[in-house]
This record gives C-alpha cells, sequence and structure tokens, in this order.
C-alpha cells in the first residue's frame, strides 16, 4: 500500500540522483555535507510526494536551496567556535605504512645474499652460525654481508628517514 505513494520516485531518484548530489556538493562546499543536504531534501520530497506535480526534480531543487540557506543562516548565528589549544594529532598509521613499503623496495634493490643475510638476522633473528649453517658459508660471509647489506640500505633509504626526521620536527614545533 505505501509502496504506491511513492510511484516515480525511485525511478527519478535513480535517474537525477547523481546531478542532485552534485548540486548539494557545490552548495555545502564537501561531499559529506552535501550527501547530507540531499537526504533531508528526500526525506522532505518523500513526505509531500503525493502532493508533487508536474516537475518533482525543480521542486526537490528549490528543497535543496531553502535548506542550504537554512544551514548558513544557523551557522551565521551560531559562529564555530575556534580552541586555543591544539588537541594534538594521533598517528593513524599511514606513515608506517609508506616507511615499510619504502624498506621493503630498498630490501628488494640488494643483492641477493645481503638480502638473504639482512632477513635472516633482523626478521627471522637468527644467529650468524645458524645463518653461516643455512646458507653454507663461513660466519664472517655472514657478517659481511650484514654489514654491506645495512650500509646499502641506509644509501637507499637515507632520503625517505630524513623527510621522515623533518616532518617529525616540524610537527613537535607546532
Amino acid at each position: 500500500m505505501r509502496a504506491k505513494n511513492f510511484d516515480g520516485l525511485d525511478v527519478f531518484v535513480a535517474e537525477r540522483g547523481s546531478a542532485l548530489l552534485a548540486t548539494a556538493v557545490f552548495l555545502t562546499g564537501s561531499r559529506v555535507a552535501g550527501e547530507d543536504l540531499l537526504q533531508a531534501a528526500l526525506e522532505r520530497l518523500m513526505r509531500k510526494w503525493h502532493r508533487v506535480r508536474g516537475d518533482p526534480e525543480g521542486y526537490l531543487r528549490r528543497m535543496l536551496y531553502h535548506l542550504a540557506v537554512d544551514r548558513w543562516r544557523v551557522r551565521r548565528r551560531q559562529p564555530e567556535v575556534l580552541m586555543d589549544v591544539d588537541p594534538g594529532s594521533h598517528p593513524d598509521g599511514t606513515e608506517d605504512l609508506h616507511l615499510r613499503e619504502v624498506l621493503l623496495q630498498a630490501l628488494a634493490a640488494l643483492p641477493p645474499r645481503q638480502r638473504v643475510v639482512l632477513v635472516l638476522r633482523y626478521w627471522e633473528e637468527l644467529s650468524e652460525a645458524e645463518i653461516a649453517a643455512a646458507l653454507g658459508c663461513s660466519a664472517g660471509t655472514v657478517k659481511s654481508s650484514a654489514s654491506r647489506g645495512l650500509a646499502r640500505l641506509r644509501e637507499l633509504t637515507a632520503g625517505v628517514w630524513a623527510l621522515d626526521e623533518l616532518l617529525t620536527e616540524t610537527e613537535q614545533s607546532r
């Protein structure tokens, strides 16, 4: 019974929804606020759908405009309160992912023996003797491969670590 009250509304929204959303985004300045505005206008349209004759898009667009103006008026009467104290940022892990990706790329750029030695030593946490036994070489070869591999990793990642330290210093000085 209620579905008959909304005949054509679903087709209208499917056909014109993206254009209406674009208008709402332009009116509000962000996609999230535009979605909220369009949602509010569609709720109002649903309540009055049985009265809409002729052009539902024009009717809905007028509602969008009026709702946007109402929101601007409310914001003007109740301006945003800015805080004097910066609450600080919470790391979201993206820096760690970036650094991990850089490290993996640098590790892939190493010669195979150096890469294997570093992975076995620092990831698998094997001793130099265990690595030498696994690779069939001397402990001295493992030590020199690890030393050269770490030096090369430092070279390959020097710019990234310096950039990371610079960003950290900049955030701390704020």
